[in-house]
């Protein structure tokens, strides 16, 4: 399967949790608004959500995924399966005992770390913590869907492994329709979410282990033992869980701060939620494709075919990431309205999740960049120096939305987190340009250039429509939207696809290449 193919894979499962993703975000919005359940239902799901991305993908997976592949590139089926069995029965153990502790210390964690501003407001303190109790297994059995899941990357048996967490939205937008058909109270809606959470959490586990099953794996438990394979992924493990979270440290912090306005917090998921969906898409599939192909490569000594997925990565990560930022940060209002104006949800709510939005997306290629590079530095057991990176980015994080907040409020801790997320891509693309490791072919920055004029040329063009349609839309509602957001939508697309090709950013051969796997000559 070429390398667009195993994007394009990953990428539409990813689709359709995201999209599903939003008409959860939709019945929130109208069965609950922007209100304190809906507050305390994100502050309680941030945080197993945080632990899982941290621990399980942000530092378990960058960790595991390239040692797994190794093992089965160099000493076969039997070889990777041994040392996922050893990996297996140390995991399960740690998860265990941290889970149980941290259900027992929940009050405490909800006071000090998950939400703070809460305890101004008790009846919203307390459904926090039994929420957060009651959501917190997710976190084992997410762990160990990552675990699986990266058994199934490294066979280059995406799919299956990326439509899973589907899972998630199928249960918790059942409960919704459920909720709304019945008219419950808004705080039996939020513990009826906390428990669609959990039980989701072990539907997708338990497909997963069936999935192995069926290509060869059969793991069984053992009795915890730290081999050398074990050893080494911890310590591979320990700088890696900054690195790969960095973004959900980020999170966690804008939550601490945002939880000091009222509505804040519901806000700025309203408006990740849409930011999501690009970076979803496409920054995920490229990790998840790129780790294991790359820690292939390496392990075979191709560093031609490690130059050449790199590049690869790096132009259709762009060439579909920045003009869905520029297209973000000129009409997040039209976007916001059509999906979540409506119910309990308000044109002021509108208003403020569209700001959030736009700042959001001023990061979102960066986001994605981030995932092109950081598998270059997995991929060769390098965890220390995106460690400090992360670290750098964290602090700039903390300190622009301790400065933003109190002058422009949510929106601040939206613009910081971008302003993160930028640094850390700077300092990765500097530091293996530095060693040598990766350095864009001259193919591949003309066809950047390219790919920034067309997006900017395309921002120009939805700006100059918005404008144009905006008298149309006033006292139309949501029918207007429904015509106007995807005709601009449209329009846009049609424009910046109609510039690459006219230019030679995207052409119908390179395509072609693509889809074959081929390295052309100076790429």
């Amino acid at each position: 399967m070429s390398l667009v193919k195993k994007f394009a894979s990953v990428g539409s499962a990813t689709m359709a949790s995201r999209v599903l993703g939003f008409v959860r975000e939709a019945l929130i919005a109208a069965a609950l608004g922007a209100g304190p359940v809906t507050d305390a239902f994100y502050a309680a799901f941030r945080f197993p959500n945080l632990f899982r991305r941290l621990f399980a993908e942000g530092a378990f997976n960058p960790a595991f995924v390239p040692l797994f592949a190794k093992q089965l590139e160099g000493g076969g089926q039997e070889a990777a399966r041994a040392f996922a069995e050893d990996v297996l029965a140390v995991l399960l153990t740690v998860l265990l005992a941290l889970s149980a502790l941290a259900i027992l210390a929940m009050p405490l964690l909800v006071a000090t770390v998950i939400a703070p501003g809460f305890a101004d407001t008790p009846d919203k303190f307390d459904l926090t913590v039994v929420m957060t109790r009651i959501m917190f297994p997710y976190l084992l059995c997410m762990s160990l869907v990552a675990m699986l899941s990266g058994v199934l990357n490294s066979m280059r048996r995406f799919f299956f492994a990326a439509i899973v967490p589907v899972l998630l939205n199928v249960v918790l937008v059942g409960v919704l329709g459920a909720a709304i058909l019945l008219e419950a109270e808004p705080r039996a809606t939020g513990l009826w979410l906390a428990w669609g959470v959990f039980v989701s959490g072990g539907l997708q586990l338990f497909f997963l282990l069936g999935a192995v099953r069926r290509h060869g794996f059969a793991f069984r438990l053992k009795l915890p033992r730290l081999t050398p394979g074990v050893r080494r992924l911890m310590v591979l493990m320990g700088p890696a869980m900054l690195t790969g979270g960095i973004m959900q440290i980020n999170l966690l912090v804008g939550q601490i701060i945002a939880s000091q306005q009222d509505r804040a917090i519901a806000l700025l998921n309203f408006a990740d939620r849409i930011n999501q969906l690009p970076l979803g898409v496409i920054g995920i599939a490229v990790g998840v494709v790129l780790l294991p192909e790359l820690a292939r490569a390496l392990k075979a000594g191709d560093t031609a075919d490690a130059q050449h997925l790199q590049n690869r990565s790096l132009e259709f990560a762009l060439g579909l990431t920045l003009p869905a930022a520029v297209g973000l940060m000129v009409m997040p209002g039209p976007i916001v309205a059509l999906l979540y104006e409506r119910g309990a949800f308000t044109a002021l709510d509108t208003a403020m999740t569209a700001a959030a939005l736009a700042a959001f997306a001023a990061g979102l290629p960066a986001y994605v960049l981030v995932k092109v590079f950081q598998p270059a530095y997995f991929a060769r057991e390098d965890m220390k120096t995106p460690l400090w990176f992360s670290i750098v980015a964290v602090a700039v994080n903390i300190a622009a939305a301790l400065a933003l907040f109190p002058l422009y409020g949510h929106v601040g801790i939206a613009a910081a987190s971008s302003a993160a997320a930028w640094v850390n891509f700077l300092l990765l693309a500097w530091m293996l340009w530095r060693r040598g490791d990766f350095r864009p072919a001259p193919a591949t920055l003309r066809r950047i250039g390219l790919i920034v004029l067309a997006s900017a040329a395309m921002g120009a063009l939805v700006w100059a429509l918005l404008v144009a349609v905006r008298p149309f839309l006033a006292g139309t509602g949501t029918l207007g939207l429904v015509v106007a957001v995807p005709g601009l939508i449209g329009a846009a697309a049609a424009v910046y696809f109609a510039i690459v090709l006219a230019t030679g950013a995207l052409e119908r051969g390179q395509i072609m290449r693509l889809l074959r796997r081929r390295k052309p000559s100076g790429a």
